[in-house]
């Protein structure tokens, strides 16, 4: 319990106030970042994701102003569950069922419970991976966990910078770009606030790709019932680094443009299934229960595959 929760209970006495020095000097000793350009004063996004999965690579910061969010959307873990299962069997169907060996995830994120790489490579070993994340946070666990992973491979870019991206020597030297790639923009493109530009991103990298390579995509989801609530969701995401904006149903599907949709199509994420295989997310392991499908209609995301076709 943080000391916001238990309340203003009268002032302390010394006594106490030695305590809560004492408390404050252990957790800042505690929390140390794992590397000098690693900024744990301020809340960020991909940390405040971590503890929505309950990952234990965040700081009181992070805790923080996720425990805001969760205030204006109860239902947060659980739609940072079931965001994590749609990566998770899109991963399996693209290599399992459509022949995929090559993946791209853009805005990767931190290490958590079934890494695109393990999911890819259950299917086949010698999938290879390409992670791109902005946070240094992000690079620095993705090294570690990386580092005896020959097939897979980490780099620091800029999703608003897609041409420079996807013509990176490294990318371009893991990856063969005349062979089918999964490209993963999970949670990612609703941090781009432009919707000409996020357009842009995922025609410009589709456009990169070749015929029978896939995309899969999830956003954040904006409709006449949570504007209010996404509204000030802006204003904690905002102190988190992060900008971006909440899309309808109508501008989210308009991402697709262009793109040849798979199975369900775009659609509500407790709709999704994946194509032409088994219940929706069948194989998901226990990263997330759901265990009560009126909350799970309730989460604030759409998602679907689709085909680039030439």
């Amino acid at each position: 319990m943080t000391q916001s929760e238990t309340g203003n209970v009268g002032s302390p006495g010394p006594l106490a106030e030695d305590e809560q020095r004492s408390s404050a000097a252990a957790e800042h000793l505690e929390e140390r970042p794992p590397a000098p350009d690693v900024d744990i004063t301020k809340p960020h996004v991909a940390r405040m994701y971590d503890y929505y999965l309950g990952g234990k690579h965040n700081y009181a910061v992070d805790r923080e102003a996720a425990e805001q969010m969760l205030k204006l959307f109860p239902q947060g873990r659980i739609a940072a569950r079931m965001n994590r299962r749609f990566l998770i069997e899109s991963v399996r169907w693209m290599a399992q069922e459509a022949g995929i060996r090559q993946f791209l995830d853009i805005g990767s994120g931190l290490p958590t419970q079934q890494n695109v790489h393990e999911v890819a490579q259950a299917v086949d070993p010698d999938a290879r991976v390409v992670y791109v994340d902005n946070d240094p946070l992000v690079r620095v666990h993705a090294e570690a966990l990386l580092a005896t992973e020959p097939n897979t491979i980490f780099l620091t870019g800029n999703l608003c910078e897609p041409e420079d991206l996807i013509n990176r020597p490294e990318l371009r030297e893991h990856l063969d770009l005349s062979r089918p790639v999964g490209l993963l923009l999970v949670s990612v493109l609703h941090c781009v606030e432009d919707d000409d530009q996020a357009q842009r991103i995922v025609k410009t990298l589709s456009d990169a790709l070749p015929s029978g390579s896939y995309v899969a995509i999830s956003h954040a989801l904006q409709d006449e019932s949570t504007k209010e609530q996404w509204a000030k969701g802006r204003e904690i995401y905002q102190r988190a680094q992060a900008s971006g904006r909440v899309r309808t149903r109508e501008e989210i599907t308009a991402l697709f443009t262009g793109l040849t949709p798979v199975g369900c199509g775009v659609v509500h994420i407790s709709e999704w299934t994946p194509p032409e295989g088994s219940p929706a997310f069948e194989g998901g392991g226990n990263v997330v229960s759901l265990d009560d499908p009126d909350v799970v209609k309730t989460v604030p995301i759409m998602c679907g595959i689709a085909r680039i076709d030439r």
